[in-house]
Formats: C-alpha cells, sequence, structure tokens
C-alpha cells in the first residue's frame, strides 16, 4: 500500500473545538435573547407610561385630527366647486 491508499476523502475535524464553539455560540445567543428580553421590556413600560402621562390619548388626538381632515376637504371641496375663477397676479 502506498501512502495515498491510507488517506480518507474530506478534511478531518476535531470533536472537542467543534463542541466547544457550539457551547459558546449557544451561551451567546442565550445572552442576545436575555438582552433583548431586558431592553424591550423597558421600551415598553417607558412608552406605556408616557402615553399615560399625555393630556390627550392618542384615540382621541387621532379622531380630532381626523375630524379637523375630513372639515377641511368639506371646505376645500366646495372653495373648488362654488368659487371664483382665480385671477392672475398682477405683474409690477
Amino acid at each position: 500500500m502506498t501512502n495515498g491508499d491510507n488517506r480518507r476523502a474530506g478534511p478531518q475535524f476535531e470533536t472537542v473545538p467543534l463542541m466547544t464553539s457550539a457551547a459558546l455560540v449557544g451561551l451567546g445567543t442565550v445572552l442576545v435573547m436575555a438582552g433583548l428580553a431586558v431592553g424591550s421590556t423597558h421600551l415598553l413600560l417607558a412608552t406605556r407610561r408616557w402615553v399615560r402621562e399625555l393630556e390627550v390619548p392618542p384615540g382621541e388626538l387621532a379622531k380630532l385630527k381626523l375630524a379637523q381632515a375630513r372639515t377641511a376637504a368639506a371646505a376645500a371641496a366646495s372653495a373648488w366647486q362654488d368659487g371664483s375663477p382665480a385671477r392672475p397676479a398682477s405683474v409690477s
């Protein structure tokens, strides 16, 4: 037999470094998930506190702005249909 006959096809991997890297990746994933949970909880609680402290709740503010927009649109449509044609600007 020659040296070429005893070789296996493909790369040779050692299990200890692979298992160590898998454990570190798993630990890193757990740390990232914990960080995301803490951060998102803080953002949620801060946003809830901010909404509670508002003078006008967001839902009422949205209704008010919608009513204002409808009134403005109706006034603009009425002015466009019933209004006189625009006069050209005078050139001085």
